[in-house]
């Protein structure tokens, strides 16, 4: 049945299947009227009230039914329910087709396997003794329905479907003949054209939003069925515990930032996904819809200079300098060489020989204050935090069992005021957390501020940072009266800055904050002044290979809410005299209980790059998996970090990793890859 030419390769899953949907869905609704679940059908829902922040009741076109959580399972419909309560839920109903043919198949042949062939856009099953057969258009078009939110939807839209757009299946179509000929022949039973709705990154929207109570459950962009019993479990646990019990990041609906508000942001950027969703998709691929959208103040400045952006959250971030690039001798085998650039490797050596000035304006920033705000941070945070003012503290805030929930610095700059600093991909996620902990806590009258944007920030970094800075400022730097996690109000010629020595990459620096205003000016100085020391401009990419030599954590990398303190090394980060903060139970009580430990993996040729994800075994057992990975420039190898059962944890033990199906010996490092001392730091 199927035409080979061209196939070079093929996976067969046995364990695919199908399922009835309508079956599952009676399946799932019996079990669910046996635990006591009422159902209302042909019930409209007309307005979902909040009190305090916090859902109170629904009221439908039957009555009023007072509740304290809702879960917003409406599929495409999300987006016009969640609007009653003023949360945007980024979804967008996309016209999704597929056929199905009339029955040509020998009746005996049963459970044919599903088929996709993602070069040629196109995935079949067989339906009775047909082929239901559909794709993933480059012409995608999503059902906005004439409306300007692009996914309201008619409220009289039950059950129906979109008229047929052959002419935009035409390439499906063509392909799948190439690949199933009997397509050529075979009659078409039914055509349908129906909405399905979508997120802008192909993963499921599920989790609490900024109301509290008001859950969702959505956006499984054509996959709902394969979720179906699973989200429901995860979803359930979440609300009954006020957390998700296993580490859902991906899908969470924190993870889409202040950009996704802009109905017409989302819509680029899911079409852009949906075009592309069976293209083959190499480790640090960039989207390039609707760019640029949010710029640093030295934007322009970083653009005339030959940058080479990503974007992360709607931010422009400096990746690399084009015109740093050398030679292809250090890049790496297979995936990770896709998108790598020699440019990194001269920045990593600048900032560790010289200095290097990178820009970090996309960082989320919070302002945090009033009278009970120490109070408050240091009963969510795992730290002391309330140190004194200009002390800066490294923190996490933990889950209710004691996972890490949050991985972030806080700096005091008053007696009752505080500053905290995030990843760029976090802010929505910790800013929400820290409100959610605010409204459960009592703590009312503490003031949470999202200034990301007011902001910039760049970091100098590198032996020679102190003398930069000395040419700059009045001030004295030096490392008695500005000593490492000071945080102090400096001038820098005639800008007013925050200077925080702080560092994420392992060398003397400081982390530089100012207002959007003074931004593209204090960059210009900053750089200008540095010329004869050395200075270049770096990118992220040298901030993430100098951040795994000096062993430095990433949330969402090595550490997530799955992780806690103990097994991750960060026990230093926890304060043993405070008796009370959130998780301290559990994360004490888990202590003697560990069973494994974060560890750095090396391999001799640093052109063997680990991506994550990689089986780690010793003989034939399999012990664990690579959590990230990259190139260390100084050290001269690649870098892995992964858990490890305590047993393999030893200092200088060899494991082997598959990479692409050839087992390569790692070394176990126990101790800091570079400068396990911190004398760089603190120098």
């Amino acid at each position: 049945m199927i035409d080979l030419d061209g196939v070079v390769g093929a996976c067969y899953l046995p364990s695919d299947g199908q399922v009835d949907p309508s079956q599952l869905a009676q399946a799932m609704a019996t079990g669910a009227r046996k635990a006591g679940v009422q159902f209302f059908t042909h019930t409209r829902v007309l307005e979902i009230r909040t009190t305090a922040g916090r859902v109170s009741s629904v009221v439908t076109d039957k009555g009023e039914i007072e509740c304290d959580v809702v879960v917003n399972c409406g599929g495409m419909y999300a987006p016009s329910i969640a609007r009653m309560v003023g949360v945007r839920v980024p979804i967008i109903p996309m016209s999704h087709q597929y056929l199905i043919t009339e029955n040509f198949l020998d009746p005996a042949a049963k459970h044919l396997p599903s088929l996709r062939d993602p070069d040629n856009l196109i995935y079949f099953r067989q339906e009775v003794s047909g082929l239901l057969m559909g794709g993933y258009e480059r012409n995608s078009k999503p059902w906005t329905a004439g409306h300007t939110h692009f996914d309201d939807i008619p409220a009289d839209f039950n059950g129906r479907l979109l008229s047929e757009e052959w002419d935009r299946f035409e390439e499906i179509a063509v392909n799948s003949q190439k690949r199933v000929p009997a397509m050529e022949r075979v009659g078409v039973k039914n055509f349908i054209n129906g909405p399905e709705g979508f997120t802008p990154d192909n993963e499921f929207c599920l989790g609490e939003t900024e109301v509290g109570g008001f859950f969702v459950a959505a956006g499984f962009c054509a996959h709902g069925i394969a979720g179906a019993g699973g989200i429901g479990k995860v979803v359930a646990e979440w609300v009954a515990t006020g957390e998700p019990q296993m580490d859902l990041w991906h899908m969470d609906i924190r993870r889409f930032g202040a950009a996704y508000k802009s109905p017409s942001f989302t819509l680029k950027r899911t079409q852009e996904n949906y075009e592309s969703y069976y293209d083959l998709h190499y480790p640090g691929e960039e989207r390039t819809s609707a760019r640029p959208l949010k710029t640093s103040p030295a934007y322009p400045w970083h653009a005339e200079h030959g940058a080479v952006f990503g974007e992360k959250s709607g931010w422009e971030r400096v990746n690399y300098y084009k015109h740093h690039e050398t030679d292809d001798a250090l890049k790496p085998y297979g995936w990770a060489g896709h998108y790598w650039s020699s440019a990194v490797a001269v920045e990593h050596h600048a900032a560790r020989t010289s200095a290097g000035l990178f820009d970090e304006s996309s960082f989320a920033k919070f302002s945090v204050g009033g009278v009970r705000a120490g109070e408050f941070l240091n009963l969510v945070c795992a730290n002391q935090v309330v140190k004194g003012v200009g002390k800066a503290t490294y923190t996490q805030a933990l889950t209710k069992r004691g996972g890490i929930e949050c991985d972030f610095t806080v700096t005091q700059t008053g007696e009752h005021s505080f500053f905290i600093v995030t990843g760029t991909a976090f802010g929505t996620h910790d800013l929400g957390w820290l409100k959610k902990q605010r409204r459960e806590l009592g703590f009312d009258d503490v003031m949470l501020e999202d200034v990301t944007g007011a902001l910039a920030c760049f970091g100098l970094w590198g032996p020679n940072a102190r003398k930069i800075l000395e040419k700059l400022t009045p001030q004295d730097v030096s490392n008695e009266s500005f000593p490492f996690m000071a945080s102090h109000e400096i001038t820098i010629g005639d800008i007013p800055v925050r200077a925080t020595r702080i560092t994420y990459v392992g060398e003397l620096g400081w982390e530089f904050y100012v207002s959007a205003e003074f931004g593209a000016a204090l960059w210009n100085l900053i750089f200008q002044t540095g010329q004869e020391f050395g200075l270049m401009a770096c990118g992220y990419k040298a901030i993430e290979s100098l951040r795994l030599e000096k062993g430095y954590r990433a949330w969402g990398g090595e550490i997530n809410t799955e992780t806690n303190p103990w097994e991750a090394g960060l026990g230093f980060a926890v304060s043993k005299k405070k008796t009370n903060f959130v998780g301290r139970d559990a994360l004490f009580a888990a202590q003697p209980k560990q069973t494994r430990q974060l560890v750095a993996l090396t391999f001799a040729d640093v052109r063997r790059v680990p991506l994550g994800n990689e089986p780690i075994r010793v003989g034939e057992e399999i012990i664990g998996r690579v959590k990230s990975g990259g190139q260390g420039y100084s050290i001269d190898k690649a870098i892995g970090y992964a858990y490890l059962p305590l047993v393999n944890v030893t200092e200088g033990a060899q494991v082997e990793v598959e990479f692409f199906g050839e087992w390569v010996t790692g070394t176990v490092t126990t101790s800091t890859l570079f400068d396990g001392e911190g004398i760089r730091i603190k120098s």
